[in-house]
């Protein structure tokens, strides 16, 4: 089973993405969804997800700050930036983390699972 995690403040944000991956994804999977980075530090390592989307501006800890704190023990997740914000200097500094595979602009689009999916996909045919 393929395990996500979101990451974002938004209720929308969440909501919308949420279901456009259960929609699309014809893998099992689980998604978990956080409206801030504390509480998705507090419970990641148990989770061991495989993907996670991070919002980059949230109150009390932003997502460049979980990028700095968090430190997986075991198998790293893709970790895909998914922002609001078309600010130049946010997409050249994300793809300064070695963690981040890609800077998606909100919201999520099919487009974008096909691509970030497309491997579970094809273990189907």
């Amino acid at each position: 089973m393929i395990k996500i995690v979101l990451i974002d403040d938004d209720p929308i944000s969440i909501f919308v993405t949420e279901k456009l991956i259960q929609r699309n994804l014809m893998q099992p999977c689980k998604v978990f969804s956080f409206d801030n980075a504390m509480d998705a530090l507090r419970d990641i390592y148990h989770i061991g997800p495989h993907y996670l989307f991070l919002d980059l501006n949230m109150p009390e800890m932003t997502g460049w700050d979980f990028l700095e704190v968090f430190k997986p023990a075991q198998s790293e997740p893709e970790i895909y930036i998914l922002s609001s914000s078309i600010d130049e200097r946010d997409i050249i500094k994300a793809n300064q983390y070695q963690q981040v595979k890609k800077y998606l602009s909100k919201p999520l689009i099919k487009q974008y699972i096909n691509l970030i999916f497309g491997k579970y996909r094809k273990n189907l045919s």
